[in-house]
């Protein structure tokens, strides 16, 4: 008796808990949770959304993706209600990564309509819509940068009583800013302040950057003011924005007084992306007195000097014909501004290059190997493929080598290994490629085709087996 009453009480809370727990529990032994999520789509009884609300799945993005490609062929729409109901089921939000997959498996980049379409049979249902809906939906819009459609998606939303918040007229206001359509941004920011609604700094950072993009500098330059006068405080990315806006519309002066208004703001304090975007624009029209002058004002204001900045004045000079001014700099850079001389010298090397002067970007890098100056990854690249193209594979192998000795191979091009390889193999160089296929198994640097098969017969032809067995082993992952 007492086992009868036993197995009753074990039965009855079995039955409770089936009731109770996420189905992906108890039923993963029937199915797994995306077929089951699959099923419930085509037994919604009238709403996709109650369906699957019944079941209280365990959601997470493996389970989303497989339902999306279910859905894939033939049923993108419902394959899109699934998606922006599982964005706020609890447990579970969509990675950024989420979204541009969805976009992909859906294919609402190359049929944006498919949006309208679900957002209509919302509405045709007649079933309970809320603004997280909205909200999922103008995130797709977001990914897939539908500024026409997220601007409909927002209006729609009276039709059903809701009101959008701040982050989704912002989603809105960024789209039509970057379709170049700054007035209906405008107008979404005054109707934002309309309906009650505070424009915060993403709102006046995607105005500011609408109207610089759109030539209206000045007019960017008032936002400031009207930031001021609701009480959200510009900052530095703001101010950035706008000076950014200024130089490319060529309001070099305009762009001078912001920099000192920034310069005597205290909470809006200029920084070196700052100081190097007038530097850029000085460089861009040949007015590198002016740009030079910027460098000094940024030291005197206490700020240093980056890789970006010493890339821009050297590589402009450069090409401006000012060599000699541009070795000259370096000292600055190194005195002044405490950057390394392997950044210094690699911008220069990479300069050089871009100019055509590739003996005497070599003999710089040579220099700089020798005076245990480490060149940087982009420099090496560069050169290296450089001397491939001029079918000097030999001294690119040397060259290689002599950088591997410094500990500086870490983020070389591995192409640049494959090809110096077959070119070495080719010219029956094969000491040296035997050398450099073994700093290929030492880095772990794959042997790439189409280089793979020619190299690999050469080598076997010359004895190197083992070593081939070793390298093929490396690309299947043995």
């Amino acid at each position: 008796m007492p086992q009868f009453a036993n197995y009753g009480f074990f039965s009855h809370l079995q039955h409770r808990l089936n009731k109770t727990l996420p189905f992906t529990v108890h039923q993963m032994g029937v199915a797994s949770v995306a077929d089951t999520l699959y099923s419930h789509l085509h037994k919604n009884n009238g709403s996709v959304e109650n369906s699957l609300s019944k079941l209280r799945p365990k959601l997470d993005s493996k389970c989303v993706t497989e339902v999306l490609n279910k859905c894939r062929p033939k049923q993108p729409q419902l394959g899109l209600r699934f998606f922006v109901w599982a964005g706020f089921q609890s447990g579970y939000r969509h990675s950024a990564y989420m979204y541009r997959k969805a976009c992909n498996l859906l294919g609402i980049d190359e049929n944006p309509r498919i949006i309208c379409d679900v957002v209509e049979t919302y509405e045709a249902e007649g079933g309970l819509v809320n603004v997280k809906m909205f909200r999922e939906v103008l995130k797709l819009c977001k990914e897939a940068q539908l500024a026409d459609v997220a601007l409909w998606v927002l209006r729609k939303m009276e039709s059903f009583n809701l009101n959008p918040d701040t982050v989704m007229y912002n989603v809105v206001i960024r789209l039509c800013c970057k379709k170049g359509d700054v007035e209906m941004a405008e107008k979404l920011m005054g109707e934002m302040s309309f309906n009650g609604l505070c424009p915060d700094l993403i709102t006046y950072v995607a105005i500011v950057e609408g109207l610089c993009n759109a030539g209206r500098a000045e007019d960017a330059c008032s936002v400031l003011e009207i930031m001021r006068v609701h009480g959200c405080l510009p900052n530095v990315v703001v101010f950035s924005a706008i000076l950014d806006g200024l130089c490319r519309s060529g309001c070099m002066d305009r762009a001078l007084e912001l920099l000192d208004e920034m310069e005597k703001g205290g909470d809006c304090s200029p920084n070196v992306v700052t100081y190097t975007s007038v530097i850029q624009s000085f460089c861009k029209r040949g007015q590198w007195t002016e740009a030079l002058d910027i460098l000094d004002r940024m030291r005197g204001f206490g700020c240093h000097a980056n890789h970006v900045t010493v890339f821009t004045l050297i590589e402009s000079l450069c090409i401006g014909g000012r060599v000699e001014e541009a070795y000259r700099l370096i000292d600055k850079f190194l005195v002044e501004h405490g950057v390394s001389y392997g950044d210094c010298y690699s911008s220069l090397v990479i300069s050089l290059i871009r100019i055509k002067s590739l003996e005497e970007a070599e003999k710089l890098f040579r220099e700089m190997l020798a005076g245990d100056v480490k060149p940087d990854t982009l420099a090496s690249s560069i050169l290296l493929k450089e001397l491939c193209m001029k079918d000097r594979v030999l001294d690119g192998f040397y060259l290689l080598e002599a950088i591997d000795n410094m500990g500086c191979l870490s983020s070389i091009d591995s192409d640049i290994y494959s090809i110096l390889l077959i070119g070495l193999c080719q010219r029956t160089h094969l000491t040296e490629a035997t050398k450099l296929a073994k700093i290929m198994l030492k880095k772990s640097v794959p042997l790439k085709p189409p280089y793979q098969d020619g190299a690999i017969n050469i080598l076997i032809e010359s004895g190197e087996k083992d070593l081939v067995n070793q390298l093929l082993g490396m690309h299947k992952g043995i």
